[in-house]
Protein backbone atom coordinates (compact mmCIF):
# COMPACT_ATOMS: atom_id res chain seq x y z
CA UNK A 1 0.00 0.00 0.00
CA UNK A 2 1.60 3.63 -0.92
CA UNK A 3 2.03 6.17 1.71
CA UNK A 4 3.09 9.43 2.16
CA UNK A 5 6.62 10.00 3.28
CA UNK A 6 6.96 10.80 6.86
CA UNK A 7 7.55 14.46 5.85
CA UNK A 8 6.38 16.20 3.50
CA UNK A 9 7.46 19.99 2.12
CA UNK A 10 4.87 21.46 0.73
CA UNK A 11 6.85 23.88 -2.42
CA UNK A 12 3.77 26.41 -2.76
CA UNK A 13 2.80 28.48 0.12
CA UNK A 14 2.30 31.89 0.26
CA UNK A 15 3.53 34.29 2.98
CA UNK A 16 2.70 38.07 3.34
CA UNK A 17 2.71 40.81 5.81
CA UNK A 18 -0.27 40.67 7.47
CA UNK A 19 -1.76 44.35 6.24
CA UNK A 20 -0.96 42.77 2.40
CA UNK A 21 -3.17 39.79 3.08
CA UNK A 22 -5.85 41.34 4.19
CA UNK A 23 -5.98 43.34 0.66
CA UNK A 24 -5.44 39.95 -1.48
CA UNK A 25 -8.53 38.46 0.61
CA UNK A 26 -10.56 41.24 -0.06
CA UNK A 27 -9.14 41.49 -3.93
CA UNK A 28 -10.63 38.15 -4.35
CA UNK A 29 -13.80 38.73 -2.88
CA UNK A 30 -14.37 41.99 -4.67
CA UNK A 31 -12.65 40.41 -8.44
CA UNK A 32 -13.52 37.20 -8.09
CA UNK A 33 -15.89 36.22 -5.49
CA UNK A 34 -13.54 33.55 -3.52
CA UNK A 35 -13.43 33.96 0.14
CA UNK A 36 -10.33 31.98 1.10
CA UNK A 37 -11.05 29.05 3.88
CA UNK A 38 -8.05 30.53 5.95
CA UNK A 39 -7.99 34.09 7.31
CA UNK A 40 -4.34 33.40 8.97
CA UNK A 41 -1.21 35.66 9.00
CA UNK A 42 2.00 34.46 8.40
CA UNK A 43 2.79 33.04 11.70
CA UNK A 44 -0.07 31.13 12.15
CA UNK A 45 0.07 29.30 8.31
CA UNK A 46 3.48 28.26 9.39
CA UNK A 47 1.88 26.40 12.59
CA UNK A 48 -0.88 25.33 10.62
CA UNK A 49 1.04 23.59 8.52
CA UNK A 50 3.23 22.19 11.00
CA UNK A 51 1.06 20.63 12.90
CA UNK A 52 -0.63 19.15 9.87
CA UNK A 53 2.86 17.13 9.22
CA UNK A 54 4.08 20.04 6.63
CA UNK A 55 8.22 20.00 7.45
CA UNK A 56 10.20 22.42 4.73
CA UNK A 57 7.93 25.53 3.46
CA UNK A 58 8.92 26.61 0.30
CA UNK A 59 6.73 29.82 0.28
CA UNK A 60 6.37 33.09 -2.41
CA UNK A 61 5.48 36.45 -2.65
CA UNK A 62 5.41 39.12 -5.71
CA UNK A 63 5.21 42.86 -6.04
CA UNK A 64 2.43 43.85 -7.01
CA UNK A 65 3.27 46.98 -8.35
CA UNK A 66 6.49 49.34 -8.88
CA UNK A 67 8.27 49.82 -5.63
CA UNK A 68 7.03 47.01 -3.01
CA UNK A 69 9.76 44.23 -4.15
CA UNK A 70 12.31 45.83 -1.72
CA UNK A 71 9.80 46.17 0.89
CA UNK A 72 8.67 42.52 0.79
CA UNK A 73 11.93 41.06 0.53
CA UNK A 74 13.48 42.68 3.79
CA UNK A 75 10.46 41.60 5.47
CA UNK A 76 11.17 38.24 3.35
CA UNK A 77 15.09 38.14 5.36
CA UNK A 78 13.47 39.29 8.39
CA UNK A 79 10.88 35.88 8.37
CA UNK A 80 13.69 33.53 7.04
CA UNK A 81 15.86 34.43 9.73
CA UNK A 82 13.18 34.73 12.31
CA UNK A 83 11.88 30.43 11.44
CA UNK A 84 13.80 27.67 11.13
CA UNK A 85 13.13 25.28 7.85
CA UNK A 86 11.40 28.04 5.97
CA UNK A 87 12.57 28.71 2.22
CA UNK A 88 11.87 31.59 -0.11
CA UNK A 89 11.21 32.91 -3.61
CA UNK A 90 11.35 36.33 -3.49
CA UNK A 91 9.79 39.30 -5.05
CA UNK A 92 10.48 41.48 -8.24
CA UNK A 93 9.35 44.00 -10.47
CA UNK A 94 10.52 45.56 -13.49
CA UNK A 95 9.98 48.76 -12.90
CA UNK A 96 12.54 49.24 -10.02
CA UNK A 97 15.43 50.95 -11.10
CA UNK A 98 16.99 49.07 -8.22
CA UNK A 99 16.09 45.40 -8.97
CA UNK A 100 18.89 44.19 -10.90
CA UNK A 101 20.80 45.48 -7.57
CA UNK A 102 18.90 44.16 -4.97
CA UNK A 103 17.94 40.72 -6.87
CA UNK A 104 22.43 40.31 -7.07
CA UNK A 105 22.47 40.97 -3.38
CA UNK A 106 19.26 38.87 -1.82
CA UNK A 107 20.50 35.97 -4.30
CA UNK A 108 23.31 34.95 -1.94
CA UNK A 109 20.66 34.79 0.94
CA UNK A 110 21.35 30.88 1.01
CA UNK A 111 17.32 30.09 2.08
CA UNK A 112 16.34 32.32 -0.86
CA UNK A 113 15.65 29.74 -3.52
CA UNK A 114 14.91 32.29 -6.74
CA UNK A 115 12.64 34.63 -7.54
CA UNK A 116 8.68 34.68 -8.14
CA UNK A 117 6.61 36.71 -10.82
CA UNK A 118 2.86 36.40 -10.68
CA UNK A 119 2.16 37.39 -14.31
CA UNK A 120 -1.69 37.59 -13.58
CA UNK A 121 -1.08 39.95 -11.33
CA UNK A 122 1.92 41.93 -12.36
CA UNK A 123 0.32 42.71 -16.11
CA UNK A 124 3.74 42.22 -17.81
CA UNK A 125 5.16 39.00 -20.37
CA UNK A 126 7.67 36.73 -19.39
CA UNK A 127 9.68 37.71 -22.41
CA UNK A 128 9.87 41.28 -21.23
CA UNK A 129 13.32 42.17 -21.78
CA UNK A 130 13.24 44.39 -18.53
CA UNK A 131 13.30 40.88 -16.77
CA UNK A 132 16.58 39.57 -18.33
CA UNK A 133 18.50 41.28 -15.69
CA UNK A 134 16.80 39.15 -13.28
CA UNK A 135 17.41 35.88 -15.52
CA UNK A 136 20.87 36.53 -15.50
CA UNK A 137 21.67 37.01 -12.22
CA UNK A 138 19.25 33.19 -12.12
CA UNK A 139 21.25 31.97 -13.89
CA UNK A 140 24.78 32.77 -12.64
CA UNK A 141 23.87 31.68 -9.15
CA UNK A 142 21.78 28.20 -10.10
CA UNK A 143 18.85 29.77 -8.66
CA UNK A 144 14.69 29.17 -9.55
CA UNK A 145 12.53 31.41 -11.44
CA UNK A 146 8.90 30.49 -10.31
CA UNK A 147 6.57 31.90 -13.05
CA UNK A 148 2.96 32.20 -12.67
CA UNK A 149 2.47 32.42 -16.66
CA UNK A 150 -0.42 29.65 -17.25
CA UNK A 151 -4.00 30.95 -18.03
CA UNK A 152 -5.70 29.77 -14.46
CA UNK A 153 -7.62 30.01 -13.08
CA UNK A 154 -7.84 33.15 -15.62
CA UNK A 155 -5.85 34.01 -18.39
CA UNK A 156 -4.97 37.87 -19.81
CA UNK A 157 -2.95 38.67 -22.38
CA UNK A 158 -0.15 38.39 -20.60
CA UNK A 159 0.10 34.80 -20.01
CA UNK A 160 -0.12 31.29 -21.65
CA UNK A 161 1.97 29.07 -23.66
CA UNK A 162 2.75 30.90 -26.52
CA UNK A 163 4.41 34.03 -24.56
CA UNK A 164 6.69 31.71 -22.09
CA UNK A 165 8.04 29.83 -25.13
CA UNK A 166 9.25 33.34 -26.08
CA UNK A 167 10.93 33.05 -22.69
CA UNK A 168 12.44 29.37 -23.40
CA UNK A 169 14.47 30.53 -26.54
CA UNK A 170 16.30 33.42 -24.46
CA UNK A 171 16.56 31.40 -21.52
CA UNK A 172 16.40 27.27 -22.74
CA UNK A 173 18.05 26.39 -19.88
CA UNK A 174 16.97 28.16 -16.79
CA UNK A 175 15.54 26.95 -13.93
CA UNK A 176 12.04 27.05 -13.72
CA UNK A 177 9.06 25.79 -11.52
CA UNK A 178 5.37 26.28 -13.50
CA UNK A 179 2.79 26.52 -10.85
CA UNK A 180 -0.68 24.19 -10.79
CA UNK A 181 0.82 21.87 -13.63
CA UNK A 182 0.41 24.69 -16.28
CA UNK A 183 -2.95 25.59 -16.12
CA UNK A 184 -4.93 25.63 -17.62
CA UNK A 185 -2.91 24.84 -20.78
CA UNK A 186 -1.71 20.88 -19.27
CA UNK A 187 -0.79 19.02 -22.14
CA UNK A 188 0.82 22.19 -23.71
CA UNK A 189 2.75 22.82 -20.82
CA UNK A 190 3.25 19.23 -19.81
CA UNK A 191 4.91 18.33 -23.34
CA UNK A 192 8.08 20.70 -22.65
CA UNK A 193 9.60 18.46 -20.07
CA UNK A 194 10.97 16.40 -22.74
CA UNK A 195 12.76 19.26 -24.23
CA UNK A 196 13.55 21.50 -21.25
CA UNK A 197 15.24 19.32 -18.43
CA UNK A 198 15.18 21.86 -15.80
CA UNK A 199 11.63 23.08 -15.82
CA UNK A 200 9.43 21.69 -13.31
CA UNK A 201 5.84 21.56 -12.17
CA UNK A 202 4.06 21.99 -9.15
CA UNK A 203 0.58 20.00 -8.33
CA UNK A 204 -1.11 23.15 -6.73
CA UNK A 205 -5.06 23.96 -7.05
CA UNK A 206 -4.41 21.02 -9.86
CA UNK A 207 -6.06 17.65 -7.94
CA UNK A 208 -9.03 19.78 -5.84
CA UNK A 209 -11.92 16.85 -5.76
CA UNK A 210 -14.11 19.79 -6.00
CA UNK A 211 -12.73 21.90 -8.74
CA UNK A 212 -14.87 21.43 -11.54
CA UNK A 213 -16.76 23.80 -14.25
CA UNK A 214 -13.47 24.90 -15.68
CA UNK A 215 -11.81 25.63 -12.32
CA UNK A 216 -8.32 24.21 -11.75
CA UNK A 217 -8.65 20.28 -12.28
CA UNK A 218 -5.60 18.70 -13.70
CA UNK A 219 -6.12 16.59 -16.99
CA UNK A 220 -2.60 15.11 -16.96
CA UNK A 221 -3.52 11.30 -16.33
CA UNK A 222 -1.29 8.65 -14.37
CA UNK A 223 0.73 7.79 -17.40
CA UNK A 224 2.50 11.20 -17.13
CA UNK A 225 2.59 11.25 -13.38
CA UNK A 226 4.56 8.49 -13.41
CA UNK A 227 6.66 9.36 -16.10
CA UNK A 228 7.71 12.93 -14.74
CA UNK A 229 7.76 11.76 -11.38
CA UNK A 230 11.12 13.71 -10.92
CA UNK A 231 9.83 16.60 -11.66
CA UNK A 232 6.82 17.26 -9.94
CA UNK A 233 6.72 19.26 -6.82
CA UNK A 234 3.81 19.13 -4.44
CA UNK A 235 2.54 22.87 -3.35
CA UNK A 236 -0.95 23.60 -1.80
CA UNK A 237 -1.37 27.08 -2.86
CA UNK A 238 -1.79 27.55 1.39
CA UNK A 239 -3.60 29.45 2.60
CA UNK A 240 -5.30 31.20 -0.40
CA UNK A 241 -7.47 28.20 -0.90
CA UNK A 242 -11.34 28.63 -1.63
CA UNK A 243 -11.25 24.32 -0.86
CA UNK A 244 -9.87 22.25 1.76
CA UNK A 245 -5.94 22.00 1.63
CA UNK A 246 -6.28 18.14 2.58
CA UNK A 247 -8.22 17.29 -0.41
CA UNK A 248 -5.31 17.66 -3.05
CA UNK A 249 -3.44 15.10 -1.05
CA UNK A 250 -6.44 12.62 -0.86
CA UNK A 251 -6.81 12.46 -4.51
CA UNK A 252 -3.41 12.49 -5.18
CA UNK A 253 -3.12 9.49 -3.06
CA UNK A 254 -6.37 7.94 -4.60
CA UNK A 255 -4.57 7.40 -7.43
CA UNK A 256 -2.77 4.68 -6.51
CA UNK A 257 0.70 5.72 -7.83
CA UNK A 258 3.66 3.95 -7.23
CA UNK A 259 5.44 4.30 -3.96
CA UNK A 260 8.70 6.46 -5.68
CA UNK A 261 6.04 8.95 -6.99
CA UNK A 262 4.81 10.08 -3.66
CA UNK A 263 8.74 9.87 -2.27
CA UNK A 264 9.71 12.12 -4.77
CA UNK A 265 6.78 14.53 -5.45
CA UNK A 266 6.12 15.05 -1.31
CA UNK A 267 9.98 14.67 -0.19
CA UNK A 268 12.91 14.28 -2.64
CA UNK A 269 12.48 16.45 -5.15
CA UNK A 270 11.55 19.38 -3.02
CA UNK A 271 15.12 18.40 -0.60
CA UNK A 272 17.18 18.71 -3.98
CA UNK A 273 15.96 21.99 -4.97
CA UNK A 274 16.70 23.31 -1.33
CA UNK A 275 19.91 21.55 -0.94
CA UNK A 276 20.87 21.95 -4.54
CA UNK A 277 21.68 18.36 -5.13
Amino acid sequence: MTKLPEKIIDFHVHLFPDSLFDAIWKHFISDYGWDVLYHLYYRECVEHLRKNGIGPIAYSNYAHRKGVAKYLNKWNVNILDEIPDLYCFAAYHPEDEDGPDMAASIIKHPKILGFKLQLLVQCFYPHDERLYPLYDILMENGKWLLIHVGTGPVGTEFTGITHFKKLLRQYPDMRIIIPHMGALEYTEFGALLDDYPNIYLDTAYSFIPQAKNGFLSSSLGIEFLEKYQDRILYGSDFPNLIFPREGEIETLLSLNLSQSFYDKVFWKNGWGIITGH
